[in-house]
């Protein structure tokens, strides 16, 4: 592993052999295909990396098309808050929970998505004394665009990789990730506030 921290690759981390200037010729250089020889060793540390750059890759395509299609001020974190509001609408203080943040975070998320015109804030009819963020039409829009967007990218995924691997990989990732994983509050899990 190779930590970039220079005029080119600030913040980068490369794994040996891949994107490394000069070590084309060393350790692989570029991908390695399965069924191209033997596998190579890796190091544990390369899983969660390889892991955290294909969602990264897939988040970062999706913010980009997301942004020529109107949406440009959309943010990875928006997309968790989004759904932690879900189609009926939330409390603050249950998007605070389902997100793993204070609800002074929450708050200004809520507050950000307000002033983006993708939440609204509106009376709980079954409590006068509380309010209900809930989604607006945009909100809805760039929840739907994400999806298909997902879409078209698991396609691009299965046509570079066949789709048997990737099935393949969904399922022996659905095997090993534990009960409960898919949750809301990895942004709040990542590093803190959104």
């Amino acid at each position: 592993m190779v930590n970039m921290v220079d005029d080119e690759m600030v913040n980068q981390v490369s794994l040996s052999g891949k994107g490394v200037p000069g070590e084309e010729g060393r350790g692989g250089g570029g991908r390695q295909r399965r069924g191209s020889g033997a596998p190579r060793p890796r190091a544990g540390y390369e899983l969660p990396l390889l892991l955290f750059a294909g969602f990264r890759t897939l988040i970062d395509a999706l913010h980009t098309e997301l942004a020529r299609q109107g949406h440009p001020d959309v943010r990875p974190a928006h997309g968790f808050a989004l759904q932690a509001i879900g189609p009926e609408g939330s409390a603050a203080s249950d998007i605070a929970r389902r997100l793993g943040i204070s609800k002074q975070a929450a708050g200004k998320t809520v507050d950000r998505l307000v002033a983006l015109g993708y939440a609204e804030r509106a009376d709980d009819p079954a409590d006068a004394r509380r309010k209900l963020v809930r989604l607006t039409a945009r909100g809805f829009d760039v929840l739907a665009r994400s999806a298909a967007i997902f879409e078209r990218l698991r396609a691009e995924w299965a046509a570079e990789l066949g789709e048997e691997r990737v099935s393949a990989m969904e399922d022996d990732l659905g095997a090993v990730v534990s009960p409960g994983a898919f949750r809301l509050d990895a942004a709040g899990w990542i590093g803190g506030a959104m």
